[in-house]
Order: structure tokens, then C-alpha cells, then sequence
């Protein structure tokens, strides 16, 4: 029987004039693409673009069209999906924006899958093979038992210098801005650490020196993740993850975190005031512990990277620009900040509908860099203002040396800090184009 083409879309999200961002490299490719060709049934051949760094011909030659739903590239996956369905194309969508709002979703596509894919992924491409198709399909997992990626789909397209490697899903927090704390309720699942020392030695094999951990906290379970530098430590590898700000108060850990060659962190600190973190159920992480926390980290050889949130309920103008002067003095070497956004599916979207605080309904012009809420100290207009004149301020050129290269640990890890400021230099043409930085 011939095989049925099947194709995976990793979308860009749209800039300001609606066009999809582009780069010439992306330096962090995603796990999900590659994994999900991995559990590809083989009455498929399989294909992966990353729209980031590659073109979609809408008139190829394919049967059925997997998109993704990654953030605010959720809207440039919608109408990806239109064009093949205007086309006779079988399109799916997956991933964890469509998962908030399924039946949204579903407008535009034959099937969505919501949550996790290991099960539902084959199960879905097996009924399509039948005609059987559903319209949804959610099957939650208990364990994560994944065969090793199709990297070798990738490997030939302009990607940076590290692969993803999984260790965890889910998270124990229950931020109520989080889409995470939304999916999972506090479940959090890690893989067995045979399989991620598995993964991480398929990664080197390939020649690659550097990887991405993926867990949405990995400071989750302590011995776990000390078991599992036990094993990283001898691989020499350099490796960069995620997880919240109280590590900082774990020497231990932190002394082998750099001895296994973790050289970033990303933290999402959220906001400067406390009553703010308090509103969106983060009262656990205390505002004035964090340079305390950031200098530990940093002083164990760990690099930090940062996420916040700008327009909470106690957050005033005052308080968006002394973010600024916090991260000057945290020497934090990639922040990132986004507009508290009411995402479909979240506890922080029904508050506000609750509170009649939605200022602009149309979900599909969500993307982070404006206010779509009522904010308590300030207007829509004036917080979009503020946000941007953030960015602009955290980007001056002054600032990004001073966080990158005019440090004292720049002579012990020059490339890396180089690395750092070119990444910043790039956020910043990114910023004076009005669009976003993200990771991607």
C-alpha cells in the first residue's frame, strides 16, 4: 500500500503587519515535531517545517497536515490550518493553546488533540487510515514513554547548536495566568532517568555539545534531578533548562548543577511587587528574596534568564519602570517581558470576565505586546506604553553590555557571554520593530 504524506508545521507567530517572524537560524528548536515523528505509525512518510526558518507550500503534495499551537503563534496556526482545509487537506492541530479552547479550535480543522499526544497521536492516525476520524481526541498519560526523536529530520535545516531533551511535564505551582497550571492541576510527571540519559547520549552522538532540558520546573522533585546529574556530569555537555527561583536557596544542588555544565537558567519572576505575585496565586515566591536568590545562582557559575509580566493588579507605572533598574542590577542576561494576557482557558481569563475587566474580546489579536485587560492603576493604552518603553530601556545598547560582556565571569566564559549579547542585540532589532522576542 502506498504510504500516506503526512506533514508537521511548527508555525511562526505574526509580527505587527501580520506577516510570520523569520530568522536565518533558529538557535532553540522544539521537542514536539520531532517526538511526534517518532510515534509516527509507518503507513506514514513523515516530513517537519519549522516556518520560522522555512516556507510553506500550501500546494504541496500531502494528505494530512499536523499544525502546532505554540503561545501567541497560535493565530498564524489557524490560518495555516484554513489554507490546507481551503485545499481539501485532512488538517490536525495540537498543542497547549489549542488544548485550552478545543472547540474553538476545531472550527478549523478536522481533530484536534488535546493534552497529551504519546496516545492520542497514533490513535488518531490509525482512524484517519479507517475514515474513522474524531473530532477530538483526549487521552491523558500516566507515564511519558517516548521512542527517540526524529532528529534526523531537522538536522539538515539551519538550526542552532543544541537539541531538547525532555526530563518532565506538568509543574506543581497553580499560577493562575499559566496555561501549565491549566492542563495538568498540579500533575507533574517525570520520565523514567534511563530514557532521558537515553535521549541526552542520542543528542551527542550526533555531534552536538550542547543541550535543552525541558521541564516545566526541574526543581519538582529533588532526587530526582540529583540522580540525574549523577549521569549528565560525566557527558561534558553545556545545558540550559528552566525551573522556579527557590533553587537558589539549594547550595548543593547548585554547586552540581554547574559541575554537570548547566550554564542557564530561565526563571519566570513574574513582577517586582509582591501583591502583584499574590494576585496571580504566586504568593510563594517572595519579591524580596529575589536578589538574594539571582546571586547565589549566578555565584555558583549559573547565568539567568527571565520572564515577566508587566500589568498585574498592584503593578503602577512606577513599578514597570523599576523592573528595568532591577534587571540592570540583577545582571540577568536574556529578560523577557509579556503583557499579562487573559488566555482562553485560564483562571485569570474567567476573573476578569467575571470582572467585566476584558478590554478587547477578540482573542485572535492576543499576542503579549498589548493590553487586552483593565488594568487597576492605569489605562490599557498607558500599560502597552509602558511595556514597550521597558523593553526599549532594558535594550539600550549601554544596558545590554553592561549585562553581557562589561562582567567579570565574561573572561572565564567569553563565547558564551558574546552568545549572550548577540542574542540581546537581535531582541533588540526584534523590539525597534515592535515585535516581541521569544524564544523560538
Amino acid at each position: 500500500m502506498q504510504k500516506k504524506k503526512l506533514v508537521l508545521i511548527q508555525s511562526s507567530p505574526y509580527d505587527h503587519n501580520k506577516k510570520p517572524v523569520k530568522k536565518s537560524k533558529l538557535y532553540f528548536v522544539g521537542l514536539a515535531m520531532p517526538l511526534l515523528a517518532a510515534m509516527t505509525p509507518e503507513e506514514f512518510d513523515v516530513r517537519i517545517i519549522l516556518e520560522t526558518i522555512e516556507d510553506i507550500d500550501f500546494d504541496m503534495d500531502v494528505d494530512i497536515v499536523g499544525i502546532g499551537s505554540m503561545g501567541h503563534a497560535v493565530i498564524r496556526s489557524i490560518d495555516i490550518a484554513k489554507e490546507f482545509k481551503k485545499r481539501g487537506r485532512t488538517v490536525f492541530m495540537g498543542g497547549y493553546m489549542v488544548s485550552l479552547m478545543p472547540k474553538e479550535a476545531k472550527k478549523y480543522c478536522d481533530s484536534v488533540i488535546v493534552g497529551d499526544g504519546e496516545l492520542a497521536y497514533p490513535a488518531m492516525l490509525r482512524d484517519y487510515l479507517k475514515g474513522e476520524i474524531k473530532s477530538f481526541y483526549n487521552m491523558p498519560i500516566s507515564v511519558i514513554e517516548t521512542p527517540l526523536p526524529r532528529f534526523d529530520l531537522i538536522l539538515d535545516k539551519k538550526i542552532g547548536d543544541m537539541l531538547p531533551v525532555q526530563a518532565g511535564r506538568g509543574c506543581p505551582k497553580s499560577c493562575s495566568f499559566c496555561s501549565i497550571y491549566c492542563l495538568y492541576k498540579n500533575h507533574y510527571i517525570r520520565r523514567p532517568i534511563e530514557d532521558v540519559v537515553r535521549d541526552i547520549r542520542q543528542i551527542k552522538d550526533l555531534g552536538f555539545k550542547k543541550f535543552m532540558l525541558l521541564d516545566d520546573n526541574i526543581m519538582s522533585n529533588r532526587a530526582y534531578m540529583m540522580e540525574l546529574l549523577d549521569y549528565i556530569i560525566p557527558m561534558k555537555m553545556l545545558w540550559i533548562s528552566q525551573c522556579s527561583i527557590d533553587i537558589g536557596d539549594d547550595e548543593q544542588l547548585l554547586k552540581k548543577l554547574a559541575q554537570s555544565g548547566c550554564m542557564t537558567l530561565s526563571f519566570g519572576l513574574e513582577s517586582i511587587v509582591q501583591e502583584s505575585l499574590n494576585s496571580m496565586n504566586k504568593s510563594w515566591a517572595k519579591v524580596a528574596d529575589y536578589k538574594r536568590l539571582i546571586g547565589n545562582i549566578q555565584s555558583a557559575g549559573i547565568d539567568i534568564s527571565t520572564e515577566m509580566v508587566v500589568g498585574a493588579d498592584a503593578d503602577t507605572i512606577e513599578s514597570i519602570r523599576n523592573t528595568a533598574d532591577f534587571i540592570r542590577e540583577c545582571k540577568i542576561v536574556v529578560p523577557r517581558f509579556y503583557i499579562l494576557t487573559p488566555i482562553p482557558g485560564t483562571i485569570y481569563h474567567k476573573q476578569m470576565l467575571e470582572q467585566k475587566r476584558i478590554y478587547i474580546e477578540d482573542m485572535y489579536s492576543y499576542d503579549g505586546s498589548q493590553a487586552v485587560h483593565i488594568p487597576v492603576n492605569m489605562t490599557p493604552d498607558e500599560l502597552t506604553g509602558e511595556y514597550w518603553r521597558l523593553y526599549e530601556k532594558v535594550f539600550e545598547i549601554g544596558n545590554i553590555m553592561e549585562r553581557t560582556v562589561f562582567r567579570k565571569e565574561f573572561f572565564k566564559h567569553p563565547g558564551r557571554y558574546l552568545f549572550y549579547m548577540a542574542i540581546n542585540l537581535y531582541y533588540r532589532y526584534q523590539i525597534k520593530k515592535r515585535i516581541t522576542p521569544n524564544i523560538i
